[in-house]
């Protein structure tokens, strides 16, 4: 049995977490913690560090649950505050939880590697300032934005009333030709369960915010699993077949 432990901002797509712990299989498990966050998406708001004792008050409960690793499941909780202190949040969770510690926004970045590209597109729920943050704390990770959408959505809670035609309508809206990939940040987004329909419509991996964040968690327990419903990402070699 692996165990992954994932601080989840609010209470939004929480719901995409056991259906991607079903696809991975009976010998992972996925312990999720809530945690308080503004849900707004406004770029001052994000720019700014969640405070540590928030993300670390309740990880010792993961601990004591048999949590191999810890992940914090808030795209932009990651990548606002900018590439440094991003490294500093991820390093304090993890001196806190006694385990290895990583963020949604650093699995972004790692995942794209893993699947051997460097050119990607962004669609993104978040208005425009905020996608730029994204954006520019993938190009500090070495990886190139050729194109990026905003749909302009003013709340995460706005964002988790969309369905398969609302996630289908925002994968369709960026221009994909010079992207070896599809980025979909937000963690408030429900898409554990579109994700081969994504990539049939669009014919290149698309990497999704909660489906990376499990990915990160499997990434630092040095676990890699074959998953083909949840996507090109969960395809690669060596294969752990569940």
């Amino acid at each position: 049995m692996t165990a992954l432990g994932v601080l989840y901002p609010g209470h939004f797509a929480e719901d995409d977490y056991p259906r991607i712990e079903q696809l991975l299989g009976s010998d992972v498990r996925v312990d999720l913690v809530h945690v308080g966050c503004e849900d707004a998406y406004r770029a001052a708001a994000v720019r700014e560090t969640v405070p540590a004792e928030r993300l670390t008050r309740n990880v010792e409960g993961l601990r004591l649950a048999g949590a191999e690793a810890v992940v914090w499941a808030s795209t932009s909780g990651g990548f606002g505050p900018g590439r440094h202190d991003a490294h500093t949040q991820v390093r304090t969770l993890a001196q806190a939880a006694g385990m290895p510690a990583s963020s949604t926004s650093f699995g972004f970045v790692h995942a794209v590697r893993e699947i051997g590209v460097r050119r990607v597109a962004v669609a993104s729920p978040y208005p425009e300032d905020v996608t730029a943050l994204f954006a520019d704390f993938l190009r500090a990770g070495g990886i190139e934005v050729v194109a990026a959408h905003s749909a302009g959505a003013a709340t995460a809670a706005e964002v988790a009333g969309w369905g398969e035609p609302e996630v289908l309508a925002l994968a369709g809206a960026v221009d994909t030709t010079g992207a070896g990939a599809l980025l979909l940040p937000d963690t408030a987004l429900h898409t554990a369960s579109h994700i081969p329909a994504l990539e049939e419509r669009l014919g290149k991996p698309v990497l999704t915010a909660n489906q990376v964040t499990v990915w990160e968690g499997l990434r630092l327990t040095d676990r890699r699993v074959n998953a083909p419903d949840l996507g090109a990402l969960f395809m690669r070699e060596p294969i752990v077949q569940v």
